[in-house]
């Protein structure tokens, strides 16, 4: 199976003292050690870059330019990069159009329009809610990876040169 990463998940992945940030790395985690490829896209980066360099009191990180660009390498190094393509563009129009999607609402239409074009039915994220209108993929949040990891036999629970990667 493929998933695709919600920028909230890479966000929330970059800063270690964040709530949300051992859950968005073991999910991750996981799935890479399950044998699933775990994609990003460029609405990632773009989400992530917005917030990783705005200020900290405007609810951003506060990440200079090139430490937020260190991190959108790490990001590309570590995670399959599926590219914009004019088809991905197409999708999205469509898709805005038939769930009449209206304001930022849009920049998760752009998200699923990349999942079709690609053929990535899986969506990690925090916010499933977000995606409930869009019934041709599956999002999942961390919390169920890692429930769903805990409930199945322990077959490999070693560390591995992912876990120490994401890290």
């Amino acid at each position: 199976m493929n998933y695709v990463l919600d920028s909230n998940v890479l966000l929330r992945m970059a800063q270690d003292t964040h709530l949300m940030h051992a859950a968005a790395t073991q999910a991750t985690t996981t799935l890479i050690r399950q044998g699933e490829t775990v994609h990003i896209i460029p609405q990632n980066l773009y989400e992530f870059w917005s917030v990783a360099t705005r200020e900290i009191k405007y609810n951003g990180l506060g990440l200079s330019v090139s430490d937020a660009q260190t991190e959108l390498a790490r990001l590309k190094s570590f995670f399959s990069y599926l590219p914009d393509t004019p088809a991905v563009c197409s999708q999205w129009e469509r898709l805005i159009v038939q769930y009449a999607v209206i304001g930022r609402d849009s920049h998760d239409t752009r998200i699923v329009a990349a999942m079709n074009v690609h053929g990535v039915t899986h969506l990690l994220t925090f916010n499933k809610d977000d995606f409930r209108r869009y019934t041709n993929i599956v999002a999942v949040s961390p919390g169920e990876v890692i429930a769903a990891q805990q409930e199945a036999p322990a077959a490999h629970t070693s560390v591995t040169e992912a876990d120490e990667e994401i890290e």
